[in-house]
């Protein structure tokens, strides 16, 4: 399964809307411009590693890297261990692509 930017981008954007904060008091935080906030979450600008770690830094949250086969358990225990409940949109692991010999 390719990685989809557009699911951490969505994740970035809820995660800031129920943090309360702004565009503008995120962009603060992660030490971009508001107009750099914006273009990310609208998808028009693709967000560089470090901006992407420092955004959810930002919203005290963490990117990480983990196996493909680890994502349903990280999944679940992200909420609250509960293997039944639905996919958490607010937690999305950049995956270890098995089939790559590098």
């Amino acid at each position: 399964m390719p990685y989809r930017s557009e699911d951490l981008l969505a994740s970035l954007r809820e995660a800031r809307t129920v943090s309360g904060l702004s565009q503008r008091q995120l962009a603060a935080r992660a030490g971009v411009t508001q107009s750099h906030v914006s273009q990310i979450e609208r998808g028009l600008l693709e967000p560089g590693l470090g901006t992407a770690v420092e955004i959810a830094r930002a919203l005290d949250h963490e990117l990480v890297l983990v196996p493909r086969k680890l994502v349903p358990a990280i999944n679940a225990l992200a909420r609250g261990g509960s293997a039944a409940a639905g996919r958490e949109r607010s937690m999305y692991a950049l995956e270890d692509r098995e089939d790559d010999d590098a």
